[in-house]
């Protein structure tokens, strides 16, 4: 890959024509990487039948699932800046498909990503956040199977985007939805709030923390795992990403016949997090999550769930932050530190736009 570095720095639109320059770019960089990666996890020995999309440069990935109870998932990274404190476009390319599979209670299996990238991007640029993907693939245990590269005119797409659709495997007491939600039920928040969005922020615009915050760019698959292996009937989790906590809570409730009480004293977030919030005017619990869940669970498994939770490194500042209750259907309420109460409807803006 260095050799092929050195002769190419940048992206240009010869390299999205579908001819030698496009055939290079993927042999050089995409398909070492991600194959690597791959087989790294599942050799092609081990299941002779599979054949991966990336190795046969096929149009397409021909893939054995270990059963047809399948999820899938799509999503779209527009992040700006692309590189920030904790995390990459790239690494989030990966968690947040990764995370979208693992809250549906499924074990995450194969990707594909699909590039949208300018005309005069740094190669090397592209060569670390191609890297960053197959890290964060092998750590996480899924294969990168297919994918695609566009390259357009400059200015046309803000240096990269990136496209990541996944596919998994719905494991035992996967979490049964919304419709299964009690009043009574606990609200279970795993971390701090507001970190990916405040990092983003801050790197965006220069502010200078005096504290090394990070984005909490992370796969929550471990967290899912224990809380699904502590409690076997898990009402609902989601990833707080865009919107933030408040906006997560309000599509559990959307038509439903409960609402939700959130306890602000019970809210766990970061002092820097806080500080800047209140310094622009920005609320932690509207802000995007990278690596945090929310989850629902009856009220009986709550403190077992918690314990589980706080007993891994991500899920340490984990805390029972609400409840279910029958009182203003439909909706989510704040119970301020004073006693008082606020609504917590959905933006209707976007405080911090291109986050993820």
């Amino acid at each position: 890959m260095s050799d092929y570095l050195q002769s190419h720095k940048k992206i240009t639109l010869a390299h999205g024509n579908g001819g030698k320059l496009s055939h290079e770019l993927i042999t050089r960089l995409f398909v070492p990487a991600f194959t690597e990666s791959a087989e790294s996890l599942n050799p092609p020995e081990a299941n002779p039948n599979e054949a991966s999309g990336l190795q046969e440069l096929a149009d397409s990935a021909r893939i054995i699932p270990p059963s047809t109870n399948l999820v899938f998932t799509t999503d779209s990274h527009v992040v700006n800046p692309i590189f920030f404190p904790g995390g990459d476009i790239g690494k989030l390319a990966v968690t947040g498909t990764v995370n979208d599979l693992a809250v549906m209670g499924a074990k995450p299996l194969y990707l594909t990503s699909g590039f949208i990238v300018e005309d005069g991007f740094e190669m090397a640029d592209l060569a670390r956040i191609i890297d960053s993907m197959a890290k964060t693939a092998r750590e996480c245990g899924v294969r990168i199977v297919a994918g695609d590269t566009k390259v357009v005119e400059k200015g046309a797409a803000d240096r990269i985007f990136i496209n990541t659709s996944g596919i998994g495997v719905l494991l035992p007491h996967a979490p049964a939805g919304a419709a299964s939600i009690r009043p009574g039920d606990a609200v279970i928040v795993t971390g701090t709030l507001g970190d990916h969005g405040i990092a983003i922020y801050a790197g965006r615009e220069g502010i200078n923390l005096k504290t090394e915050l990070k984005s909490d760019c992370a796969v929550v698959s471990p967290l899912v795992e224990r809380a699904m292996q502590t409690c076997s009937s898990i009402r609902v989790m989601r990833d707080p990403t865009r919107g933030g906590l408040a906006t997560t809570l309000n599509e559990f409730t959307h038509q439903r016949n409960f609402g939700i009480e959130v306890f602000e004293s019970r809210l766990p977030v970061r002092e820097e997090v806080r500080g800047v919030c209140e310094l622009l005017g920005f609320d932690p619990i509207y802000v995007a999550n990278e690596g945090k869940l929310v989850l629902i669970v009856p009220p009986s498994s709550a403190e077992d769930v918690l314990k589980a939770l706080k007993e891994h490194p991500l899920g340490y500042d984990s805390a029972i932050i609400g409840r279910v209750t029958e009182r203003a259907p439909g909706r989510v309420f704040l119970r301020t530190v004073v006693g008082g109460e606020r609504i917590l409807d959905m933006l209707i803006g976007d405080m911090l736009p291109r986050i993820c």
